[in-house]
């Protein structure tokens, strides 16, 4: 389709308020996704650090744990910390 003037173009044959509601529905469901895929990028980066500080905090009382029940340091390895944050977790949820 051809334009003579600027003033046709907007018109769009007499459809231009169908067509620029189009666009504009969908510039700003473009935009809603976007906000809404940053913010909840954001939500899950902050959960993640959540989890590991958590996980840490976790580890560091399983090995203080191990330490009063007599378990010297060679004794204590990732594996049984691990258990022990694993058991710790699944008992909170």
């Amino acid at each position: 389709m051809q334009f003579n003037s600027f003033a046709e173009f907007i018109n769009m044959g007499g459809y231009a308020f169908y067509v620029w509601l189009s666009y504009g529905v969908s510039a700003a469901l473009i935009i809603y996704l976007l906000f809404a895929s940053i913010r909840r990028n954001k939500t899950v980066l902050e959960q993640i650090a959540m989890r590991q500080k958590r996980e840490q905090r976790l580890r560091q009382a399983a090995e203080k744990n191990m330490k009063k029940q007599g378990l010297s340091e060679p004794q204590i390895n990732d594996e049984m910390i691990e258990a022990a944050v694993q058991h710790s977790t699944q008992a909170s949820k």
